[in-house]
């Protein structure tokens, strides 16, 4: 009986119109568009919750989902697994020069240093944060010290979880010059796992927590210098876009700069931000 239990599970498929209404609670929750050439994607990823809940059909999920104690318990859940988290250690470098050649001498010219605050909104498990605070840490040793705090937000409290714990596969920071490894990684005592973990002083540095993009306020309780919202608009349509820049206005300082990823564009849109390069916008 079980092992047909699980076969079910295994094997269960979703149709057209199970599709079609996970698809729409979706870009309801959390605005994240699926088309339906993404349909297998979201069967196969969606299947670790029938695994997890043993419910054998998707009609099942459905209607466990849209219920009085899915609505409380499966949402958060469920959007953890159909999220996509997919991020890298100094990716896109031209911001981060960016960041180190205009924005920092900036803000010494006008003696902005007390404590500059960074949001990375979408955050995945922590690589763009980090990175950011190596940055600010590089130009704090050479150049000029500053005090600087970070967020980090995201969907997925699953994702948020790696993130805090900064732990990484050896592999994801071969890339990076040797010099910046030995500063800021540090291997496991366990050669097996081949694993580094982000240096504590830069952990303590960056604070978490659970954002939907799709909430009418920001619940965040400061106003940031800089705000990283890269690779998270591809995700929404276009009217979705230009609901998100405007409330990251309301949590960015005036003068301060946006970021958003090479393959988005903000044109058109009606926003209070001023193009400085193509990916890079100044609040007015």
């Amino acid at each position: 009986m079980i092992d047909i239990t699980l076969n079910q599970i295994f094997n269960a498929k979703m149709s057209d119109s199970e599709f079609d209404k996970l698809s729409t609670f979706i870009f309801d929750q959390a605005g994240i568009k699926m088309p339906k050439v993404k349909k297998v994607m979201l069967q196969s990823r969606l299947q670790k919750r029938l695994r997890k809940l043993e419910i054998t059909s998707f009609d099942a999920y459905i209607e466990y989902l849209f219920s009085e104690k899915g609505q409380k318990e499966e949402i958060i859940h469920m959007l953890d697994v159909v999220s996509t988290n997919k991020t890298d250690f100094f990716r896109e470098p031209v911001h981060f020069d960016f960041l180190k050649d205009q924005v920092l001498p900036e803000f010494i010219k006008k003696q902005n240093l007390d404590n500059i605050k960074i949001w990375s909104a979408g955050c995945s498990s922590g690589e763009e944060p980090y990175t950011v605070a190596m940055v600010l840490e590089e130009f704090s040793n050479e150049i000029n010290s500053i005090n600087y705090s970070l967020t980090g937000t995201d969907i997925s409290s699953q994702i948020l979880q790696k993130a805090a714990l900064a732990v990484y596969k050896e592999e994801r920071i071969t890339n990076i010059p040797l010099e910046i490894k030995r500063k800021y990684f540090l291997r496991s005592k366990d050669r097996n796992k081949k694993t580094v973990r982000i240096i504590k002083k830069l952990r303590d540095k960056v604070k978490y927590k659970r954002l939907n993009f799709m909430a009418d306020v920001y619940n965040l309780n400061k106003e940031f210098d800089v705000i990283f919202c890269r690779n998270v608009l591809i995700y929404f349509n276009r009217e979705t876009q230009e609901k998100v820049i405007n409330k990251l206005c309301l949590k960015l300082k005036r003068n301060g700069y946006l970021f958003i990823g090479h393959s988005e564009s903000i044109m058109g849109m009606d926003v209070p931000l001023k193009q400085i390069k193509p990916t890079i916008f100044k609040r007015i």
